[in-house]
């Protein structure tokens, strides 16, 4: 028999877990929240080099023939004829490899210590990205 005396209990307990489970994934979620602003930088000056630096490019076809600047070298005998030549420029100078995909990576990783052992401290291999 239903009384209209009684009083309705309120049970928060469930209320409690929910609010307390929804705070604990807010805490955890939070540092990987990354915020981005746009920046809009200013425009810079266009100015001219002032002297344009010089480099050596190597160049290492498919058939395994390396161009140094206009000069063709033989893979087997690349080590002396680099030394050779190097011999004209600063060991400072930036030297750029450009090889063949279809080289194998030994045949690459050879030039880059050939030039290394040289004395070349500034060299980079070139990419078409």
């Amino acid at each position: 028999m239903f009384e209209w005396d009684e009083k309705p209990e309120l049970n928060i307990t469930p209320l409690v877990d929910v609010m307390l489970v929804l705070l604990a994934i807010v805490m955890v979620a939070m540092p990987s929240i990354v915020y981005q602003e746009d920046i809009n930088l200013p425009q810079g000056s266009r100015t001219k080099q002032l002297k344009k630096l010089k480099s050596i490019e190597i160049k290492i076809d498919k058939n395994r023939v390396i161009h140094v600047g206009k000069e063709r070298l033989n893979f087997t005998n690349f080590a002396d004829s680099f030394i050779l030549i190097a011999s004209k420029y600063d060991r400072s100078t930036p030297v750029y490899i450009s090889a063949d995909r279809s080289l194998s990576y030994a045949d690459v990783i050879y030039v880059l210590k050939t030039i290394k052992e040289a004395g070349f401290t500034k060299v980079a291999l070139v990419t078409n990205g």
